[in-house]
């Protein structure tokens, strides 16, 4: 056997012996407090423990087998007992633990310090047997292993280490050298009845001695022996793997026929072995293992964490390529509609042309009447789409006399031309939207399997609740052992699947407390019994899921949590005696989480140094989760920890301060309401959101977070969820706050990246998210950022006035500029050109859109608008926006392709301040927006009079390279 599949072996026996270990710990603890111990219960103890022993044997763990053997016999020795003392039963764990520090040791080498043996294991084994003694005669009887309950150790050792053995033979007996062949068979004979004995397989056993014995009587036939061994062996291999433990061929002959122990009438009828008879085994096919047993061993892979960790964070990267591809979708779709709408319009612009530049004719006959024009084109059978008519007319009588008739028939097959061409752009318009179908369809198929695929990798990331909270039991019970108090432990939720990382990151928390609720919380018995509790405590951990969350319950029956302890020790520490005094109890039991902070008289082993509970809260901060506290004065306490169900990707809600993209967690989230200034009131000088039946208090996020620069926080990806002031409403303990954002956006699925970097990140983020378009989003930590505004100092307080006026002189400091168009790249594009001249930009898709931005309060210092737009075109939001008192003044500058006269006159009447024909000239457009905004008196009449000059005396090419004023605009500047 290679020694990669030999160490492959020993790690895989090295878990199971973790198992047993585990097995035996779980069945130790408490049995001191038992009236009765039963025998079913030290049997399985003794079963783990001959398991260890014989495997380890097998496997070369020397020191394994010796501490397992003597630890067996200990067994031996309880299992006539009814009841064992408590320095038993921690003598017993700790010689559990020595196993499992061997079983570590093992991992890495098979060699354990002597030094460690000498000074720690022989004197607690010596203790044990001073104590138990060594097992009689009839206790050494007890069979600790049968044959079906150690059939999981029997097949693996023969799926392993026999038939690496009978590998070996048969090599043996392929070549043509044999001088060595009886040695060598009777050194695997010896081996195997060996490993016949250990796991008490006495037909196999005698088999192997009954080899031995032909070999030794009739040396010359020894490769005759040595193939009927070898088949002899394989036949005993393939029942034992079958599950078929009893009915083995026991007796070698070299007639070829095997004999076979028959049982005693005492013993339980073995199973049918006509499966496992010779005829049936003869054939090398059926030596194989069943196809189920072969199944169920090759459904566990081992798999580096390293990997599960690179390939979870490709499903990262594959969630923002995701979110990408869903973004340039819906803009493809976008610029598809627009397209379709262009096409329509240029359809009924050539119709309004065409009909109205159709000379008069002294021959009405002569004249292309409506139906003589829509008989150029004609409606396709397959579609609804014009297509065009290539039947052949009949000839038209046409006059002679006038020589214009040539003029028309020109004219009249230009118009045909042009027809077929937008019947072939619209034929083209829909091709491009039936793959667009197509492909929003593959899209989607795509989403729905990275779903599936993001569900099967967390699965793989998960582990069991039980993993975590197995060894706390065993931590209890040596608690109440050495202090003396009785406390049951209670788990529900073991198999509940958690992330590994958030698995490890809760491992000190819940044993803090764990240690505080058993320090703390629970009374000695003698307290219980006087207060009418039952002497035996109770602390209860479960776990579930609610949402997108796993909620971990820690839970006692203890005395609770002294408030007024808590209140003397803040004052104690220096905290505002007011302010603790009107502090509620939830805000009062947040203290408890405070570095330092500690209501123990004395500091013990156990508590007192005020680290335990900060530990709490600072590890799940790490991984964002959070943490409430309950308590009652003589009931008990209760601890409600919620974590993510997984670190790598999450669902956000996006929305906007200051112009700054933020990313909320929605299980942070439990309602959203648009801000109304009537139900906001200040008590005590602070805002108070007046709620249903709640007054909620009211936090600006704009007054705490202040970035230091300007961002244009959305680039117009899409539309805004709620383009007005918004408030977050977050639960905080058993309390609500409201958080003001500017607006939100919706919400996404997005992959959450760490921040690398010596500098922290500041109060409340934990990290950020990367959107679809390639815009890096920070990640709010809910409860760290409540808590960082709850403890910080408060910005002065500024009156709804007060803030408008510095919103105000903040976009003062850099004029906005709103870009309203219905093409992004029109709007990127124009977006780019205003930025570099030193303007910030909003952005409106269409008339409607932007109409909402100035209703909402965006300090808007001119609009750049485009006339063909959908819902609202540049004629209606002009209009609208003119009608307006507030908006008279505001200049607006029109972009469009549209070029003609009667365009330009309707949008000077309905107020437009500049227009500009598409392409523009962009330092002609910049230089015209710095003098609409910054611009005099003298220089808006000037451009006015230029303007009105130019319209009376300039042809229509030389108009569009120009922008005009309206009288008003003057008036404005």
């Amino acid at each position: 056997m290679s020694q990669d599949k030999e160490r492959e072996i020993q790690l895989q026996f090295l878990e199971e012996a973790q198992d047993h270990l585990d097995a035996i710990e779980s069945k130790l603890i408490g049995v001191s407090s038992r009236v009765e111990l039963t025998r079913q219960e030290v049997d399985a103890m003794l079963r783990s423990a001959h398991s260890i022993k014989g495997g380890a044997a097998m496997m070369e763990f020397s020191t394994l087998s010796h501490l397992a053997h003597r630890l067996e016999n200990f067994f031996k020795v309880i299992r006539t007992q009814k009841q064992i003392q408590p320095e038993v039963e921690r003598l017993l764990l700790s010689a559990v633990d020595c196993l499992r520090h061997v079983v570590t040791t093992n991992r890495q080498t098979n060699v354990v310090d002597e030094q460690w043996q000498t000074s720690q294991v022989q004197p607690l084994f010596e203790q044990l047997q001073q104590i138990l003694g060594e097992p009689r005669e009839e206790q050494e009887t007890v069979t600790p292993l049968s044959p079906q309950q150690g059939l999981e150790t029997i097949q693996m050792l023969f799926e392993s280490e026999v038939d690496a053995y009978l590998q070996q033979l048969e090599t043996i007996l392929a070549q043509e050298d044999k001088s060595n062949l009886g040695a060598e068979v009777v050194t695997i004979a010896q081996d195997l009845s060996d490993l016949g004995e250990v796991l008490e397989l006495p037909e196999f056993n005698s088999l192997c001695t009954s080899v031995k014995q032909l070999l030794a009587t009739q040396p010359a036939r020894e490769e005759e022996i040595a193939q009927a061994a070898l088949q002899a062996w394989r036949r005993s291999q393939a029942a034992i793997m079958a599950g078929q433990l009893q009915g083995l061929p026991s007796t070698l002959n070299l007639d070829g026929v095997v004999e076979e122990v028959v049982s005693s009438p005492s013993t339980a009828d073995p199973a049918p072995v006509s499966d496992a008879s010779p005829a049936r085994l003869s054939s090398p096919l059926d030596l194989a293992p069943p196809a189920e047993l072969k199944e169920t061993q090759e459904n566990t892979v081992r798999v580096p964490l390293k990997q599960l960790e690179q390939l979870n964070d490709l499903f990262g990267e594959l969630t923002i390529e995701r979110s990408g591809l869903d973004l340039q979708i819906e803009r493809l779709r976008n610029s598809v509609k627009i397209l379709e709408r262009k096409v329509r319009s240029l359809q009924q612009s050539h119709h309004r042309r065409r009909t109205a530049t159709l000379p008069p004719s002294p021959f009405p006959s002569a004249l292309p009447t409506t139906s003589s024009f829509l008989s150029e084109v004609a409606f396709s059978p397959d579609s609804s789409q014009l297509q065009p008519n290539t039947t052949p007319r009949s000839p038209q009588p046409t006059p002679s006399i006038d020589s214009g008739n040539n003029l028309d028939e020109a004219a009249d097959e230009a118009s045909t031309e042009v027809m077929a061409n937008l019947v072939q752009l619209q034929e083209v318009s829909g091709d491009i939207d039936l793959c667009l179908q197509e492909t929003e369809q593959i899209v989607g198929d795509l989403n729905r399997t990275a779903k599936q695929l993001q569900f099967c990798i967390n699965q793989l990331r998960m582990r069991p609740f039980a993993d975590l909270v197995g060894r706390f039991p065993r931590a209890l019970r040596e608690l109440a052992l050495q202090h003396g108090k009785n406390v049951e432990l209670k788990i529900q939720g073991g198999d509940t699947p958690i992330d590994r990382s958030i698995l490890e990151a809760l491992g000190n928390p819940l044993m803090h407390l764990l240690r505080n609720a058993f320090d703390h919380g629970i009374e000695d018995p003698e307290t219980r019994k006087a207060s009418g509790k039952p002497e035996q405590g109770t602390i209860s951990i479960e776990a579930a899921y609610r949402g997108n969350q796993a909620l971990i319950t820690f839970k006692d029956d203890g005395r609770g949590i002294a408030l007024d302890k808590v209140r003397q020790r803040a004052q104690h520490l220096g905290l505002d005696r007011e302010a603790i005094a009107n502090a509620s109890d939830e805000e009062v039991l947040t203290l408890i989480f405070e570095p330092g902070f500690s209501t123990a008289d004395e500091v013990t082993s156990l508590s007192g140094r005020g680290v335990g509970m900060d530990v709490v809260r600072t590890n799940l901060r790490q991984v964002r989760g959070d943490i409430k506290v309950e308590t009652k004065a003589g009931v008990g306490t209760t601890f409600t920890i919620g974590v993510p169900l997984t670190l790598s990707v999450a669902r956000v809600l996006l929305v906007e301060s200051r112009g700054i993209l933020l990313a909320f967690p929605t299980t942070a989230i439990e309602e959203m309401l648009l801000l109304d200034v009537e139900q906001i009131s200040t008590i005590e000088d602070k805002p108070q959101l007046h709620w249903k039946e709640y007054s909620v208090p009211l936090i600006y996020l704009g007054d705490w977070l202040k970035f230091r620069r300007l961002q244009n926080a959305n680039e117009e990806r899409t539309q805004p969820l709620m383009s007005a002031p918004t408030v977050l409403l977050i639960a905080n303990g058993s309390d609500w706050v409201g958080l003001q954002v500017d607006r939100c956006w919706g919400e996404q699925e997005v992959a959450i990246r760490p921040v690398e970097g010596n500098i922290p990140m500041p109060p409340g983020f934990n990290g950020c998210t990367i959107l679809g378009d390639g815009k890096v989003v920070p990640l709010i930590n809910t409860p760290e950022l409540l808590y960082w505004i709850a403890t910080s100092q408060h910005p002065a307080s500024l009156e709804p006035e007060d803030r408008h006026r510095a919103a105000a002189e903040l976009q003062n400091q850099r004029p906005t500029i709103l870009v309203v168009d219905d093409s992004i790249n029109v709007r990127r594009l124009l977006s780019l050109t205003l930025e570099k001249a030193g303007y910030r930009v909003e952005q409106g898709k269409d008339g409607l859109d932007a109409l909402e931005k100035l209703m909402s309060g965006a300090q808007i210092a001119a609009v750049v608008c485009d006339i063909d737009m959908p819902r609202l075109d540049g004629y209606g939001f002009l209009a609208r926006v003119k009608s307006n008192p507030a908006f008279q003044q505001l200049p607006i500058v029109m972009l469009t392709s549209r070029s003609g006269i009667k365009e330009r006159q309707l949008a000077l009447n309905l107020g437009a301040t500049a227009f500009f024909c598409k392409p523009y000239d962009k330092q002609q457009l910049s230089e015209t927006l710095e003098r609409l905004i910054n611009g005099g008196e003298k220089r808006a009449e000037e451009a006015i009079q230029n303007l009105k000059f130019k319209i009376q005396n300039s042809n229509f090419p030389d108009f569009c390279t120009g922008g005009f004023w309206k009288k008003s605009a003057r008036q404005s500047l």
